[in-house]
C-alpha cells in the first residue's frame, strides 16, 4: 500500500467518531479542493496531499486546547511510513500553520503548499458547506444560533477566539465572512468569493425570516 492509501486509512480510523464538521468526510473535501488548486500552482503535490490528509488529525479545540497533539499524531504515524524528514518537517509546519485562530495570528512558516492546503480548508468553511458546518459545530456546542442583542467581537486575541462562546450566527462574521479576502491563490480567491456571496445571501434571508419579513 503506498503512503496516500495509508495515510487516508490512518485517518479514516482515528476520525471514525469525530464532530460531524470535522470528519473524514470533511478531510475528503479539502483533499479534492487541494488537487484542484494545485493542479494550477508550481508545488510538492506529495506534500498537499499529505497536509491536506493530515492537516485536522488531531484538532485542538477537541482536544481541550492543546495544539501539540496534532503534530505529534501526524509526525508519529509518518515517521512509521518511513516518510522523509523533509516531508514531515513541512507536513508539520503545515498543521501548525494553517488554522484561521481569530485572524490575528502570524504564520511562522510560508510555503506554496501550505498556501494552497490552508486555502483548500478555508475553502470548506465557506458556501453551502460551510453554512452546514457552522451550524452543526454550534449544535454540538450546545450555541445559540442567534441573537440580537450579542454583537460579533472583531477583534479577538487567538486566546479569545479558541475559548469563544459566541452565537452561531456571529461566527460568520468573527471567521466565515473574513476568509475571503485571506485566499492565497488565484484559484482558491476565485471560489472562495462564489462562496462568500452565497452565504451573504443566506443571512439575508436569515434575518428577513427572523424579523417575520418573509
Amino acid at each position: 500500500m503506498g503512503l496516500i492509501d495509508s495515510t487516508i486509512l490512518f485517518v479514516k480510523q482515528q476520525l471514525e467518531n469525530a464532530e460531524g464538521g470535522h470528519d473524514w468526510f470533511h478531510i475528503e473535501r479539502v483533499y479534492k479542493n487541494a488537487l484542484l488548486i494545485a493542479d494550477g500552482e508550481d508545488c510538492d503535490l506529495m506534500v498537499v496531499k499529505l497536509g491536506a490528509l493530515l492537516h485536522d488529525i488531531a484538532d485542538s479545540k477537541f482536544h481541550d486546547g492543546d495544539e501539540s497533539i496534532g503534530p505529534k499524531t501526524a509526525r508519529a504515524f509518518l515517521e512509521s511510513q518511513n516518510a522523509s524528514e523533509d516531508v514531515i518537517e513541512h507536513v508539520i509546519a503545515i498543521i501548525e500553520n494553517i488554522s484561521f485562530k481569530g485572524g490575528n495570528f502570524e504564520k511562522t512558516f510560508h510555503s506554496k503548499e501550505l498556501e494552497i492546503v490552508q486555502d483548500a480548508d478555508r475553502l470548506d468553511a465557506l458556501g453551502a458547506i460551510g453554512i452546514a458546518r457552522a451550524f452543526n459545530y454550534g449544535g454540538f456546542k450546545n450555541r445559540t444560533i442567534f441573537n440580537p442583542n450579542v454583537q460579533p467581537n472583531l477583534n479577538m486575541s487567538k486566546e479569545e477566539y479558541k475559548n469563544s462562546n459566541g452565537t452561531t450566527l456571529n461566527h460568520f462574521y468573527e471567521k466565515l465572512l473574513l476568509l475571503k479576502d485571506k485566499m492565497n491563490t488565484v484559484t482558491g480567491k476565485k471560489i472562495a468569493l462564489e462562496r462568500h456571496n452565497y452565504m451573504q445571501n443566506f443571512l439575508s434571508q436569515f434575518y428577513a425570516e427572523w424579523d417575520g419579513e418573509k
